[in-house]
């Protein structure tokens, strides 16, 4: 026979255990605004700094060669066509995934009902990183690489390969 503290105590449990389903089946409020880019993959919007996410854009300093061999900032060609596209497609609206070590929300984002990350991946500016997207882009980085699109069109190295060679830490400028 159940005594009235075991229901009671059976009760709460119960009660707390709904809570967190319940709260757990909500998608977090996104965040909607004029971003303003910090690099290829890491935008600003309201003050927040955020991660596109399952996505590797070349570092600001990288060097890749163009189809003429010649050398180029893929980093900063890659952050002067996001801005270009967000520019064209206010506001975008970016849904938290997770943070990642350096504290940036780490988000999928849409502008003009176009996803982000797709957009850089397809357009050759950006990487699919199977590391955090289990693939999700890699259809969208075939298409790129069959097109020679972007940096497709010549050569360069993996930025997540890039920055260990040149000891770059990923910081907040990423």
């Amino acid at each position: 026979m159940i005594t009235d503290a075991a229901t009671t105590i059976f009760r709460a449990i119960a009660a707390c255990a709904l809570l967190a389903l319940a709260s757990s089946s909500f998608a977090a409020e996104p965040i909607i605004g004029v971003a303003s880019v910090i690099d290829g993959d890491t935008i600003e919007v309201h003050g927040q700094r955020i991660r596109l996410n399952g996505i590797d854009a070349p570092e600001s300093r990288q060097l890749c060669l163009d189809a003429a061999g010649r050398r180029y900032r893929c980093g900063q060609t890659a952050a002067f066509a996001l801005d270009d596209f967000l520019a064209a497609r206010r506001p975008v609206s970016c849904v938290q995934i997770d943070r990642d070590r350096y504290g940036r929300i780490v988000a999928e984002c849409t502008a003009g009902g176009i996803n982000v990350e797709d957009w850089l991946v397809r357009e050759g500016h950006a990487l699919d990183w199977p590391r955090y997207s289990k693939g999700a882009y890699a259809d969208a980085e075939a298409e790129a690489r069959a097109a020679k699109r972007g940096m497709w069109a010549g050569s360069f190295q993996r930025p997540w390969e890039w920055r260990k060679d040149h000891d770059a830490p990923m910081i907040s400028t990423e």
